[in-house]
């Protein structure tokens, strides 16, 4: 067999002197292209290639047709004077590119032909590819759905943000504690990325020169800086089927000097080396830890090198087609995704005023007709907060730009609200006390002509409780863009089966407008199509099965139930009360081994900040309620609890496909959106959830019905916040059930005899003013488990109630939340070819 294989590779090796022509994607063409980049850029010899060979080989042979198209579309964008968009965001979780490129190009059946007739399979080429790890939750993939919508759509814009050389972290689970170890993810480089010889120098510290002008303005110049270069690295993205190509600009620090001969002169290499490496640390790592000062001057310094290197492209590009500024705003649009691109406000003023000679008024007119910024939290110790100090000595003419900003805005409060002292305190972009802040998401609401929330109820309480001040005061300028998923990554690419079997059914425009699932209405009642509906999960099922045994060593039946929640660990998305719900199905079946039970097989998947000691606790809880339950005899196989190490985008393409259930049960009014919710649904999975983010939307469109609904809606959770109606204390005296769970957590009955590693959880859970109201909720949870397990028992209800949530998915589109952003807050109609 293996000599028949290089036998194939051989004489295409001697045709490949005259390869045909890469663009048609022809079998002939790719076959011979892959063998061209085995020799030219792996430097191997085809006959004795590995499978990573083949796999940088083929996604070369990708990129190149992708390059192609790249630049046609870059010459429209050129002739047609079309307005641009910058989407700016610290994060972008895009996972494998490889099976997503082959989607999206429309070329699957020639690839797979074209590696077959090489002596490989397609599956285990994809399967080589790292996850790229340039993320590290919703936010991040977002922003790749967004990129993979705006190709789509052919929207003309890019994405800018960071090319990390070390990911988030890999988890280990070592005695069922989370373990962190550095994810190199490209340690062995890749493919996808076109590393530009175009530094871009980015200044640090220095001080500040005043003067004047000719024509006697105050100008400042910046001096004496540390300078940091940026190279760009740009990554292709590909719309669906429609030869239309975006790319995401992504920058690498560099040393402005390989060595700062300035320390050979004194003798000091070490010192030299040093300087180096501390320069080129800014893009080394996604999220360095912030609980030092050190740590936070990184994040700092990340935020404003991204920012600056970008505005140096954006003002290249501007300035080559024209000479003054009066159309800045009507051909840029700039998307800030979270605050933590904000620095862009001040670092444009600065341009416009001390590059460009604008006037402040010219100025700050054309920045906030140019900003838009989108909120992604309700938390408020995630709305960031940079010390004042700090941002002095970093950016020292920023932190002049935004004090100058911040005296102007307070100004206009005053006039509207004269000898209100309260709401200039809690409106000023600078929080007084010992230590004074900077408040980014006030920079940003005020630097912006647009503010938006990403889900109806997020903004509603962004307006009514988080910025009500500025919501009054800005009439207009908060507006809601709920967020969404691509529907080809998350159906047509995660879920295969369940695709062909739709676009059998309904024909496949769904793939580009997602409203055309509802066409799945009229099936839901249709037996045959019930019976191929189920197998699809079946077999999907049995693919999560398979991984949970390689990477727990558990063995778990594909009938039983697949409860799932996968995402990160935070107390306020509540996997605790999922845990709690465990430990009580498993003291029912203790008490009472012969009762009739649906079995559930319960997967949990997330990392926990390395610091935040309290979630990595709830992991050890879980992954010791998980030891127990296994290896109790008593329990048989109707309980079997997981949890899925080092969870990523490649790991969620199988969860999501093979979950029945899905867990969005974080305390009403805390979730800004989550799409995790969208992506289950999409894959057929009820949800059982709270009236949280998004989970009100889905409600809405699939029908109360359809979907398992519990606990306090977030008005209902303000409330008992301030009144303290039912403590912890009391519903554990109330109910011997949830008196029973806490004190398995008391007594050790999880962790090996140990009654002290529990209790910090306890405390938690038992605080009367537990911030996320567990115990409040944990009733409510429990009974609508129970009504989950009644209807399972009813496969052909279970079955209507998933095909009906697929078919009314058509909302969570990212393709009509890009519509929106496009002609609502950028100003760019969308062409009437794609809709």
């Amino acid at each position: 067999m293996a000599s028949s294989k290089r036998a194939r590779r051989t004489k295409d090796k001697e045709d490949n002197s005259d390869r045909p022509r890469l663009c048609d994607a022809t079998v002939e063409a790719l076959k011979s292209n892959i063998l061209h980049h085995v020799m030219s850029f792996q430097g191997c010899d085809p006959d004795r290639v590995r499978l990573s060979d083949v796999y940088m080989a083929l996604s070369y042979t990708l990129r190149d047709i992708m390059t192609e198209k790249w630049i046609h579309t870059q010459s429209l964008y050129y002739e047609k004077e079309k307005k641009r968009v910058y989407y700016l965001s610290l994060e972008f979780l895009i996972g494998r590119s490889l099976s997503n490129a082959i989607l999206n190009l429309g070329i699957h059946e020639p690839v797979k032909a074209a590696v077959e007739e090489l002596g490989f399979d397609l599956a285990d080429i994809v399967d080589e590819e790292e996850d790229a790890a340039l993320g590290n939750g919703g936010l991040g993939r977002l922003a790749a759905c967004f990129m993979d919508s705006i190709a789509t759509l052919k929207i003309p814009a890019y994405g800018y943000g960071i090319y990390y050389e070390y990911g988030l972290f890999n988890q280990q689970l070592i005695d069922g504690y989370q373990v962190e170890s550095p994810d190199n993810w490209l340690r062995y480089g890749s493919p996808w990325a076109f590393e530009r010889k175009q530094p871009v120098s980015v200044h640090f510290y220095g001080r500040l020169s005043t003067f004047q002008d000719e024509e006697g303005n105050y100008r400042v110049k910046w001096v004496d800086t540390e300078d940091v270069v940026a190279i760009p690295c740009d990554l292709l993205v590909p719309g669906y089927n429609n030869g239309h190509v975006v790319n995401m600009r992504l920058w690498t620090a560099r040393a402005s000097r390989e060595l700062d001969l300035n320390y050979f002169s004194r003798g000091d290499y070490i010192g030299a080396v040093t300087s180096k490496v501390s320069s080129e640390t800014i893009s080394k790592v996604l999220y360095p830890p912030d609980h030092n000062m050190a740590g936070m001057e990184l994040r700092l310094k990340q935020q404003y090198f991204f920012v600056a290197a970008t505005f140096h492209d954006i003002m290249r590009r501007f300035k080559k087609k024209y000479k003054g500024f009066d159309k800045f705003s009507s051909r840029i649009a700039i998307q800030l995704n979270d605050t933590h691109p904000a620095i862009a406000i001040p670092e444009l003023m600065r341009l416009l005023l001390d590059e460009e000679g604008l006037t402040w008024e010219q100025a700050w007119d054309i920045s906030v007709k140019t900003f838009a910024y989108t909120n992604h939290t309700l938390m408020p110790e995630a709305l960031e907060k940079w010390d004042v100090d700090m941002i002095g000595r970093v950016l020292p003419r920023h932190l002049q730009i935004i004090y100058e900003i911040n005296q102007r805005f307070l100004d206009l409060v005053k006039i509207q609200y004269p000898g209100d002292e309260g709401r200039l305190r809690g409106m000023s972009i600078i929080e007084e006390g010992a230590v004074k802040k900077i408040r980014m998401a006030h920079l940003a609401i005020i630097g912006s002509h647009s503010v938006n929330g990403v889900a109806e109820l997020h903004t509603k309480l962004l307006r009514e409780n988080i910025f009500p001040h500025y919501d009054e005061f800005y009439p207009g300028k908060f507006n809601s863009k709920t967020n969404g998923i691509t529907p080809r990554r998350w159906l047509l690419q995660a879920n295969p089966c369940l695709a062909k079997l739709i676009s059998s059914k309904i024909g496949s425009a769904w793939i580009t407008n997602l409203d055309k699932l509802r066409g799945l209405e009229t099936l839901a009642d249709n037996d045959y199509f019930q019976k191929s509906w189920q197998e699809v999960k079946l077999a999907n099922k049995k693919r999560l099965a398979e991984l949970v045994q390689k990477h727990c060593g558990v063995e778990v039946d594909p009938l039983s139930l697949f409860d799932v929640q996968v995402k990160r660990i935070h107390e306020y998305k509540r996997q605790l009360l999922n845990c709690l719900h465990v430990i009580k199905l498993y003291q029912q079946l203790v008490r009472n081994p012969e009762r009739d039970t649906v079995p559930r097989t319960v997967i949990f998947a997330g990392k926990a900040a390395p610091s935040y000691w309290r979630a990595k606790r709830i992991i050890k809880l879980i992954t010791s309620v998980a030891e127990v339950v296994n290896n109790d005899p008593r329990i048989d196989n109707k309980l079997r609890v997981v949890f899925l190490p080092n969870y990523n985008v490649s790991m969620a393409e199988i969860i999501m496909p093979g979950a029945d259930l899905s867990e969005q049960i974080s305390t009403a009014g805390t979730e800004a959106s989550g799409t995790g919710n969208m992506k289950f649904s999409l894959s057929g999975a009820l949800t059982i959830g709270t009236l949280d983010g998004a989970n009100v939307e889905i409600l809405e469109e699939v029908g109360e019905e359809n979907i398992f609904i519990f606990g306090m809606t977030a008005q209902e959770a303000e409330y008992e916040h301030i009144h303290l109606s039912r403590p912890p204390q009391m519903v554990c005296d109330e109910n011997p059930v949830v008196a029973s769970v806490m004190e398995s957590l008391r007594d050790g009955s999880f962790s090996r005899g140990d009654k002290e590693i529990f209790q910090p959880l306890v405390d938690s859970l038992m605080n009367p003013n537990d911030p996320y109201l567990l115990l409040r909720d944990f009733e409510s949870y429990l009974a609508c488990q129970e009504k989950v397990d009644v209807v399972y028992r009813d496969q052909v209800l279970w079955t209507r109630m998933s095909i009906l949530n697929v078919a009314r998915m058509g909302k969570f589109s990212t393709d009509r939340t890009i519509r929106q952003y496009a002609e609502e807050i950028w100003g760019i109609p969308v062409e009437k070819e794609v809709l």
